[in-house]
Formats: structure tokens, sequence, C-alpha cells
């Protein structure tokens, strides 16, 4: 069970890659920047574009994973609740919706969010891909 836990939180970690956040140091300090990269070993983070405290900025910062009291995805994914409740009917109990992250996860092998597929191949990536290509037909023509 700890394995799939670990899985999980490693999944949702590797989300935070191009999303806005802010993040509190142990020390009560808060840093905003875009995570553009990270250390999946420590959970240390290169942010672009940061704001210190609203004060002080900087192009590229690296902040310490031992230094993060905790970090906030400050930019709302798109609800992708149509196009989850479509791929379950197809996939039934085999579809995870990670909302905060705008990420739904296919047979634990296949990813999708609002832009398409992002991880996976083969014959359930390809049936995953033509489901997400109705749907975003679907979105566009209704909005």
């Amino acid at each position: 069970m700890s394995a799939i836990a670990s899985k999980r939180f490693a999944e949702e970690f590797a989300t935070l890659l191009d999303k806005s956040v802010t993040v509190t140091l142990k020390s009560g300090q808060k840093i905003a920047g875009r995570v553009v990269a990270f250390n999946q070993s420590d959970y240390s983070l290169w942010l672009s574009d940061a704001v210190i405290e609203e004060r002080r900025s900087a192009r590229r910062l690296f902040v310490s994973g031992s230094e993060i009291a905790t970090i906030e995805v400050v930019e709302e994914g798109p609800d992708l609740m149509g196009l989850y409740e479509r791929l379950n009917r197809v996939f039934p109990n085999m579809v995870r919706y990670l909302r905060d992250a705008g990420v739904i996860v296919v047979m634990e092998r296949v990813r999708v969010t609002k832009d398409g597929l992002t991880e996976g191949t083969g014959p359930v990536a390809e049936r995953v891909r033509r489901i997400w290509e109705e749907w975003r037909a679907e979105s566009r023509s209704a909005g």
C-alpha cells in the first residue's frame, strides 16, 4: 500500500511543473513563481520569475526542499469533469481525476490534460486521444 501512496505522491508533485505556486518556507517567508524544474529526491524547486515577499524578484530562484513548509498551487486547473465522466464510462473504475492538477489518469498509464495526451502510448492511449478530441471539439462549439 505504501508503494501506491508513494507513487501517487510523486504523480501529484510532478503536476506542479509549469504551474504558478506560492511557496512558504519554514521561516515564514513566502515566494511566488512558476515551477520550471524540481528534484524528486528532496523536492527542491527551481522557480522562474520568482517574487520574494512581494518585494524582490528573481528571474530564476532555487528553493531547497528542506526549507519548504508548504506549496500552494495558485492557478486553477480547468474543470475536466465532463471528460472524466466520459472516460470513466469507457474505462469503468480505471480513471482518476486529479482536479487540483488538471490531470486525468487512465489505467495508471495514460495522462491527459485540457491540452491533450501528455503521457502514454498504445491502443488505450489512442482511444483516450480520440475521446479527448471529441470532448475538445464539443467544448469549443459550446463555448
